[in-house]
């Protein structure tokens, strides 16, 4: 019998987690209830005593999320899968399941802003000592090694820079000092990039991005094994409460089973926009893994099949410049959003990352001048002549 472990990663993306119910629907079911009965106060303990699988109660089981979570888990080659409420809530999970009082975090400073800011002022506060450094210094993640060392966090290509670090030696560095290594995984997807394989012992992802693929939910999820993400993390849901809810689920399942074509499709046409936008006589820097002149080019060719479908740059003349090339925009959405079919844009300075000081910007490479594009599925020559609209004027 063909079974899933035999199955290519397209029909997984098709394909795993479903589980049809007795009226023999085609597509997946949605099953928008808050609680499930019981056949008997016996079962209902059982249930409830975990001696006995089945759904409880949606914030914690659901078969639509259910559906989610193990298709998201195939396609990581990870055992187990906790969804979430959005991105953030699958970084605070992770937070809140392995560290306490009195351990350390070191964590890379090219991270989403919001993660910054969730660990400056609110995981700080609990007791745990947060230490940054730059992604790409494997001697700085070393030298910031300590014995109470719980976990290091880094976000790989980064946001908006795109920077790369060697997912396998930052895990040995990990590993040898008895640390978990967690890695945000927003930018390549599975489609491109598998941490867990690498030697990453978590991923985390904001399903709201490439895995929806169009903008229309929030969600996210952290992927590992069974013991970790099943047990520790699960644990975190199931008393926290910062659950997926099974419609946003059924949202992003049809959003996987076209992960792969639309990653392949990003790839494409953002190399194309960096090799044109290196061009422009009003651009100082382009930054894409894809192009030879970006540090990690190599790196990125070696632990990524594709290079991503975020292009960053820098227009001559800081904020002003890149507030009127957003502004000129006419197709291009001004948001902060990424990862949709629609091409976004935005100015990361004074949006996703206008909570951090200016010398925190300035030492993440955060330029007044820099704007960041997801690129999405329309003509390519239809996003230059828009961006064109506003580097000439």
């Amino acid at each position: 019998m063909y079974e899933i472990d035999d199955w290519e990663f397209e029909t997984l993306a098709v394909r795993a987690g479903h589980q049809r119910t007795l009226e023999g629907e085609h597509a997946e079911a949605i099953f928008p209830t808050s609680s499930f009965v019981f056949a008997s106060a016996a079962e209902a303990a059982s249930r409830f005593g975990g001696t006995e699988p089945g759904n409880i109660y949606s914030r914690m089981t659901n078969p639509t999320v259910r559906y989610f979570q193990e298709r998201l888990a195939a396609l990581e080659g990870g055992e187990s899968c906790v969804a979430t409420s959005s991105g953030m809530s699958a970084v605070l999970a992770v937070m809140l399941a392995f560290l306490k009082a009195g351990d350390h975090l070191i964590c890379s400073n090219s991270v989403f802003g919001t993660t910054t800011v969730l660990l400056q002022n609110y995981i700080q506060k609990f007791g745990v000592q947060v230490s940054f450094v730059s992604l790409t210094d494997l001697s700085a993640w070393e030298q910031a090694l300590q014995g109470n060392t719980r976990l290091l966090f880094a976000e790989t290509p980064s946001n908006p820079l795109t920077e790369i670090v060697d997912i396998g030696a930052l895990a040995d560095l990990a590993h040898r000092n008895n640390s978990l290594l967690v890695i945000d995984n927003c930018f390549c997807t599975p489609a491109l990039q598998r941490p867990l394989e690498l030697g990453a012992d978590i991923i985390v992802h904001s399903a709201t991005k490439y895995l929806d693929g169009q903008g229309r939910a929030l969600g996210g999820a952290v992927v590992g094994d069974a013991e970790r993400v099943g047990k520790d993390v699960f644990g975190v849901l199931r008393s926290g409460g910062v659950a997926m809810s099974p419609f946003n689920a059924w949202i992003f399942l049809k959003g996987l089973e076209t992960l792969k074509i639309r990653m392949q499709a990003h790839c494409q046409q953002a190399l194309i926009l960096a090799q044109w936008l290196s061009d422009q006589p009003d651009i100082e820097r382009v930054y894409y893994p894809g192009l030879p002149s970006h540090p990690q080019h190599e790196l990125a060719k070696k632990q990524q099949s594709d290079f991503g479908g975020v292009v960053s740059f820098v227009v001559k003349g800081g904020q002003e410049a890149a507030w009127r090339v957003i502004d000129n925009t006419r197709m291009l959405s001004i948001t902060a959003n990424l990862g949709d079919t629609r091409s976004t844009i935005t100015h990361p300075a004074t949006t996703t990352h206008s909570r951090l000081t200016a010398e925190q910007r300035a030492v993440v490479g955060i330029d007044d001048g820099l704007i960041r594009v997801s690129v999405g599925l329309e003509a390519v020559a239809d996003i230059q002549r828009d961006l064109k609209r506003g580097l000439d004027n």
